[in-house]
C-alpha cells in the first residue's frame, strides 16, 4: 500500500471512531484504536513499482509468496503447476493466441523459430500455466533473461 492510501485509510478510521461507529463493540473499538495508535506514516513507501504491483496478491493485497519461493502452494485452494515443462496443449494455445508473432519485437516466427518465454521466470516462482507463457524469438528470449515481464 502506498503512503497516500495508508494515510487516507488512517483518516477514515479516525473519522469513524469520532462518529462512534465502533461504540457497540468494545473489542472492535479497542482493535481499531490500537491500529490508529500504532500507525506510522513513514513505514509505507511513497510509490510502489509496477513489478511490485504485479506481484501483489489479488486476494489479500500483500506481495504473494509465490513470487519469492518456487513452491506449488498459494493462499487459495488451487495448487500451481510447479513443473518447468509446458504441456503440448498449452503450447498450442499460446502459439494460436500470439499468432506466431514474437511478443517483444513483433517478428513473425516460423515453426522452427518458436521460443516459449515465462513472463514470470520459472527461477523466480513463475508457473508453466498458459497465462504466464508468451511467444518470443530466440534473441528476445535470451535478452530478457530472468526479468519479470508485466
Amino acid at each position: 500500500m502506498e503512503r497516500k492510501d495508508a494515510v487516507d485509510h488512517q483518516n477514515f478510521l479516525i473519522a469513524q471512531v469520532e462518529k462512534g461507529a465502533y461504540n457497540r463493540s468494545s473489542g472492535r473499538k479497542a482493535v481499531i484504536t490500537w491500529m490508529i495508535d500504532g500507525f506510522h506514516e513513514g513505514e509505507y513507501p511513497e510509490k510502489i513499482s509496477n513489478e511490485e504491483r504485479f506481484a501483489g496478491c489479488n486476494i489479500f493485497g500483500h506481495i504473494c509468496p509465490v513470487f519469492i519461493v518456487a513452491e506449488p502452494f498459494t493462499e487459495t485452494t488451487e495448487l500451481r503447476n510447479p513443473s518447468r515443462d509446458i504441456p503440448f496443449h498449452t503450447r498450442l494455445r499460446v502459439v494460436r493466441r500470439d499468432n506466431y508473432t514474437c511478443q517483444d519485437c513483433g517478428k513473425h516466427l516460423r515453426e522452427d523459430e518458436l521460443e516459449f518465454d515465462h513472463k514470470i521466470p520459472y527461477s523466480r516462482g513463475g508457473t508453466s500455466d498458459e497465462h504466464n507463457i508468451r511467444l518470443t524469438c530466440f534473441d528476445c528470449n535470451r535478452k530478457k533473461g530472468n526479468k519479470v515481464v508485466i
